[in-house]
C-alpha cells in the first residue's frame, strides 16, 4: 500500500504488513502511537482501504467516534449504529454457528454447543468484571451459577438466542440442576450466593445500559460485507464505564461471529481488524485484555493483519492488574511494524523501553510534536507533525514517511468531520 514519500530521499514509501511476514517480520500486526490530530486514524484508513483493494475484509469492532463510519459505506459495506434506539447487541448471540447447529450431526451439534455457550459464559463473565456489573470477575459460586443458567436457558427454548433477561430469569428461578450444583440446602442459602450476581446483571440491563444489550440483536454483522463497522458513538456521552461495555460487548461479538463462521467455512477472507481508541477498550475490563492477547497471537496463522491505535503507553501501564499490564505490553511487543506519529520525548522514552530506539529517530519524532498535544490551538491551526510517520520494522533503522491523501481520502478520513456530525446528531435527538 502506497504511503507517500520519504522525507529525506523523496522516494515512495509503502507498507505490505501481511506480505513481508517470513520474510522482514513474524507478524502482520501493526501498532500506530502519537498525540491527537497527528494522523493516526487516517493511515489506519489508508492501510485498511489498501488491504480492501487487495481482498481483504475490513472490520471496525468498535467505532467509539464514529468516525471511519464514511469510509465504509464508501465502500459500499455495513454500519452497524448500537444505542438506544438504534441498533442493540446480544452478548448471548451465536452468531452465524448457531443459526446452523439444528442441521448438524448429534456429537457435533453438542460440541459446538459447548463451544458457543463457552463463549457466551466468558463474555458475559467480562461484562461483569466492568463498573456496571461486579467490578470484578465473579467467584466460584457465581461463575457455577452462571454458567448452570446460560444452559438451562439455551435448553429451554432450543434454537433461539438466550438473552441477558431470560439469564436473570433462570437465576431468579432457579431448576433444580442449579440448585444441586451449588450443593445448597435451601432457598436463603441459594439467595444469599447468587444475590450480588444477580443485581449485576440488571445492572447491565438497567440504567446507563438499558437498551443497548439487554434483548435480541436487531442487526446481524453482514460478513460479505467489503468493511464491517460497529458505531459507538451514539453512547460516547453516556460516560467511560458505558463506553467501555459497549466495547467489550461489541468486540467479542464482532470478532465471535467472524471465528464461527470460519467454522462453517464461510469467512474465507482475510480481515483487517482496526481497534482505534485502543486504551478504551483494554480498561474495559479483564476480558477485554484476554480476549486480544488470544487473538493477536493467531492473526500470523489466520491471515489476519490487526492494527492497534493509541496515543500512548502510559495507558497500558495504567491498567489494574500486573497481569493485564503485562499482556497488554506484549500485544505491542508481537505487532512487527510500528508506525509512530508525533509525540513528546518522554513517550518516546517508554516506547523504546519495549522497542529500540536510535537517538536520532527520537529527536525527529519527538520534533514533530506539538506541545499541547491536541493538535488545535484555538485558531485552526493543524497538528504540525500532522501526517508525519516513522516506520519501524522490527529493530530496523525506522523509515520518515509523509502520508499524501487524495482528495477523496481528505473528505473520507476527516475526523474532525466525523466528531461534528456526531455532535448534530445528538443535538437532532440522534437521526440516523
Amino acid at each position: 500500500m502506497p504511503i507517500g514519500p520519504d522525507l529525506f530521499s523523496g522516494e515512495m514509501v509503502c507498507l505490505d504488513p501481511a506480505g513481508w511476514v517470513g520474510r522482514l517480520t513474524s507478524n502482520p500486526g501493526v501498532w500506530v502511537q502519537g498525540q491527537p490530530g497527528a494522523g493516526k486514524s487516517a493511515i489506519a484508513k489508508r492501510m485498511g482501504l489498501g488491504l480492501v483493494g487487495y481482498g481483504y475484509q475490513l472490520l471496525i469492532p468498535g467505532d467509539v467516534k464514529g468516525e471511519y463510519r464514511d469510509l465504509v459505506t464508501a465502500l459500499g459495506g455495513q454500519v452497524v449504529r448500537v444505542g438506544r434506539g438504534l441498533d442493540r447487541i446480544n452478548p448471548l448471540d451465536s452468531g452465524p454457528l448457531g443459526r446452523r447447529l439444528a442441521a448438524l450431526p448429534g456429537n457435533e451439534r453438542e460440541r459446538l454447543l459447548a463451544e458457543v455457550n463457552g463463549r457466551r459464559s466468558e463474555l458475559v463473565h467480562a461484562l461483569l468484571a466492568t463498573a456496571h456489573g461486579l467490578g470484578r470477575r465473579p467467584r466460584a459460586a457465581e461463575s457455577t451459577a452462571l454458567n448452570t443458567a446460560i444452559r438451562a436457558t439455551v435448553l429451554a427454548a432450543p434454537g433461539a438466542d438466550p438473552t441477558l433477561p431470560d439469564v436473570i430469569g433462570a437465576l431468579r428461578n432457579p431448576p433444580q440442576e442449579l440448585m444441586d450444583k451449588l450443593m445448597v440446602r435451601g432457598r436463603d442459602e441459594y439467595i444469599a450466593l447468587t444475590r450480588e450476581l444477580v443485581a449485576a446483571l440488571e445492572n447491565l440491563c438497567d440504567g446507563p445500559l438499558s437498551g443497548l444489550f439487554d434483548a435480541p440483536t436487531t442487526t446481524p454483522l453482514d460478513l460479505d460485507a467489503p468493511a464491517v463497522s460497529v458505531d459507538l458513538s451514539a453512547i460516547l456521552t453516556a460516560g467511560d464505564n458505558v463506553v467501555a461495555a459497549g466495547l467489550l460487548a461489541c468486540w467479542a461479538y464482532s470478532y465471535s461471529a467472524v471465528d464461527t463462521s470460519r467454522a462453517f467455512g464461510f469467512a474465507d477472507r482475510p480481515i483487517v481488524l482496526v481497534l482505534d481508541e485502543l486504551w478504551r477498550a483494554l480498561r474495559a475490563g479483564p476480558g477485554m485484555v484476554e480476549a486480544m492477547d488470544g487473538i493477536t497471537r493467531l492473526n500470523r496463522s489466520k491471515g489476519e493483519v490487526s492494527m492497534m491505535v493509541t496515543h500512548s503507553l502510559g495507558d497500558l501501564q495504567a491498567l489494574p492488574s500486573e497481569e493485564d499490564r503485562a499482556k497488554a505490553l506484549g500485544l505491542m511487543e508481537r505487532c512487527d511494524t510500528a508506525v509512530l506519529a508525533a509525540m513528546p520525548a518522554s513517550e518516546l522514552a517508554r516506547f523504546a523501553e519495549q522497542k529500540p530506539l536510535t537517538d536520532r529517530e527520537r529527536t525527529l519524532v519527538a520534533s514533530w510534536a506539538a506541545p499541547t498535544a491536541t493538535g488545535v490551538d484555538g485558531t485552526g491551526q493543524l497538528h504540525p507533525g500532522r501526517g508525519k510517520f516513522l516506520i519501524k520494522l522490527g529493530h530496523r533503522v525506522g523509515i520518515p514517511v509523509r502520508l499524501q491523501l487524495t482528495a477523496a481520502e481528505a473528505r473520507l478520513y476527516d475526523t474532525d468531520q466525523a466528531i461534528r456530525r456526531r455532535l448534530a446528531e445528538e443535538a437532532g435527538g440522534g437521526a440516523r
